[in-house]
């Protein structure tokens, strides 16, 4: 009992498969055979009993409510009483069609018997349906059928499918407190805490609204123990700012390395172990070229920038040209300028970038 407690829950692949499927409306195209049967709303018209007891609707709501014996034992009718558009266990139940569900929530006789069915199946889990928004309470043999609810978890699967059911035949809405409800039973005054993990793998992902889905997420995370066991929902926030605060800017050497080593040109001179002086001047010569012709390009501006910054940190005395070393060495003080306002403003983007800051407008070309 120990392991189980402590054991991190597992997330269900078939549950989140069948939910998916369910909430965008069943993406299959599969023919029916009975496109045109209404078997479902003849059955709620009382015109005809359900397969294989024989027994027609009228019969099941008034004679069956409170039998709980006969509810929790039978397990032919449920299909039958909720219907949805897949297979379920009794083959005699067929599926709903679009067109049937369309037809049903014009039939008020239909309407009235689905929400009385609906009402005798809350009884029997010990809830009450108090108003027509959708809103349950506990009802009077609340703790008896809650003791009962919280050992016999195959009616967990009753519940999936009443939800579902809900939400086919235009009762959305009622999904929502009904599940809230469980949840805060289960979580909260742990009263039926069996059915937890029911709840948040299946009853929570029938609720085909996003926000709603996330809301009752959002409290179950606030009541769920071990609150680090808790694998529903998207990753928390948390973590991922944490992440991001956690990451220190980049010196300024390593922005001027990463800068050289990015933006250097597939085809190297063949004297590339030369000295610096010598790249200094070949660089300044590429720059005298192209300052000539009129052809920059944002390749060889990227390269010449930095290689100014690593001439004018490694060699100040360089023979370079003194109105080219000039420029560069302005460059150099303005774009220090700006490392040291954006350190004050802690702009950890910009300092993480591969060319830092650079003055005028080649700031945006480089970091493009």
């Amino acid at each position: 009992d120990g392991t189980e407690l402590t054991a991190k829950p597992k997330r269900s692949f078939y549950a989140a498969r069948d939910l998916y499927k369910y909430r965008h409306q069943y993406p299959n195209f599969k023919d029916l055979r009975y496109q045109n049967d209404l078997c479902n709303l003849r059955f709620y018209k009382n015109k005809i009993p359900f397969k294989p007891d024989g027994v027609y609707i009228e019969e099941v709501l008034n004679k069956w409510k409170g039998d709980y014996e006969k509810l929790e034992h039978n397990h032919t009718y449920i299909q039958w009483l909720f219907p949805l558009r897949e297979q379920g266990l009794n083959f005699y139940a067929k599926e709903l069609t679009t067109y049937e569900i369309e037809e049903f929530k014009k039939t008020k006789e239909a309407i009235r018997r689905f929400l009385l069915a609906y009402k005798m199946m809350l009884e029997f889990f010990g809830i009450k349906l108090i108003d027509k928004t959708g809103n349950v309470a506990r009802a009077a043999n609340w703790q008896e059928r809650f003791q009962h609810l919280n050992e016999s978890q195959h009616n967990y699967l009753r519940i999936t499918r009443i939800l579902k059911s809900l939400g086919e035949l235009g009762y959305e809405s009622f999904k929502s407190p009904l599940v809230k409800f469980i949840l805060h039973e289960a979580l909260v005054e742990d009263t039926i805490p069996n059915i937890k993990q029911s709840a948040l793998e299946y009853f929570v992902y029938t609720i085909r609204d996003r926000r709603e889905r996330r809301k009752l997420l959002r409290f179950a995370q606030q009541h769920y123990t071990p609150s680090e066991h808790f694998i529903w929902g998207p990753p928390r926030k948390q973590k991922s700012e944490g992440s991001k605060t956690n990451k220190k800017p980049a010196s300024p050497v390593s922005i001027h390395n990463s800068c050289i080593s990015k933006h250097k040109k597939p085809k190297e001179p063949k004297n590339a172990s030369a000295s610096g002086s010598s790249a200094g001047k070949t660089t300044e010569e590429k720059k005298v070229e192209l300052a000539k012709n009129g052809e920059e390009n944002d390749q060889d501006e990227q390269e010449v920038n930095c290689d100014a910054v690593r001439q004018n940190n490694s060699e100040k005395n360089s023979d370079a040209d003194t109105g080219q070393l000039s420029k560069s060495e302005e460059i150099h003080d303005t774009s220090d300028r700006k490392e040291d306002a954006s350190h004050s403003k802690k702009d950890d983007e910009n300092l993480n970038s591969d060319c830092g800051n650079r003055p005028g407008t080649a700031e945006e070309d480089l970091c493009d």
